[in-house]
């Protein structure tokens, strides 16, 4: 008869690659065969959980990283997921004791851990268009949108996101590389809603001015032919490369200047203020590009 661990890592090892096949249910049955054949080892358990984390099926996902670090207490990478799966869940006793367990330094209390980790890139739609916008880091495991997203894709500024630990990307920051986070699930939906503008005849200076205004008013806005750049998948996951933006961002149609605001009356105001800072008397077009959540069907 076979060494139970020795099955046990042929049977993780099918699950793994049934996994990267996309064959989950099947990635799921091969991870329980190896802990029926090695009830002691952690490894398929935090697999387990794995798969769970990506479905964003948190009390299941919890469950498994639980009996992960209770085979193996020095397991950070289950330790982690745990503390993502506790923080979805609003577990924050088990959330705080999983980020403690990582070395993370914390504030002391017993709710919601809420500090400042600072500017942090989060990809908003890895299987998808991958749009990586900048925001505040408030936890281990959450982050607020600061940019204003593209509509396309699902957010606007000031949704408060849970994502992933493990990096996937770099971008620079003050000089510095910083990670890209992937982001897992919106947990906290913005009052806001994002605006497309349309300002004819403004100038880069002009244009430049709104997003200060819109900060002072509660809102936000950005020139986006100014703040978007293009980047393929090898450079948005990895480092970016000067020619690679260079490439894609050539011959790139003029982009809008989009905003946020929380009604129709906010936009104005943002505009009206803007317009004498500016000292831009021209025509402004508004498109609301996203629905409040009340008026969504």
């Amino acid at each position: 008869m076979s060494d139970p661990r020795q099955r046990a890592d042929e049977l993780n090892e099918r699950g793994r690659s049934l996994s990267d096949e996309g064959r989950t249910n099947e990635a799921t049955d091969a991870y329980r065969s190896a802990i029926e054949a090695d009830p002691t080892w952690s490894v398929p358990w935090y697999n387990l959980g794995l798969g769970h984390k990506y479905a964003c099926e948190w009390t299941e996902s919890l469950e498994c990283n639980r009996r992960a670090v209770a085979l193996d207490d020095s397991d950070a990478a289950a330790w982690w997921n745990l503390g993502i799966a506790a923080t979805a869940l609003g577990r924050w006793p088990e959330a705080r004791e999983a980020w403690l367990r990582c070395g993370v330094a914390i504030p002391e209390g017993d709710g919601p851990v809420r500090a400042a980790f600072g500017p942090t890139p989060v990809r908003l739609d890895p299987q998808g268009r991958g749009e990586v916008v900048w925001c505040d880091r408030i936890g281990p495991a959450r982050a607020i949108i600061r940019n204003v997203p593209f509509p396309e894709s699902g957010h606007c500024w000031g949704d408060l996101l849970l994502h992933d630990g493990a990096p996937n990307g770099y971008r620079i920051l003050n000089g510095q590389e910083v990670p890209v986070f992937d982001a897992l699930q919106r947990i906290g939906a913005s009052e806001h809603r994002t605006y497309i503008l349309d300002l004819p005849g403004s100038t880069p200076e002009q244009r430049a001015l709104i997003g200060d205004v819109a900060s002072r008013l509660g809102g936000a806005a950005e020139d986006w032919s100014q703040s978007v750049a293009f980047l393929c998948r090898q450079c948005s996951e990895g480092r970016p490369h000067e020619q690679h933006d260079r490439a894609l961002s050539g011959d790139r149609p003029e982009l809008a200047v989009a905003a946020a605001a929380a009604s129709d009356e906010q936009l104005s105001e943002i505009i009206e203020a803007w317009r004498g800072e500016a000292g831009y008397d021209g025509h402004v077009g508004s498109t609301a590009a996203t629905q409040m959540d009340d008026e969504a069907e």
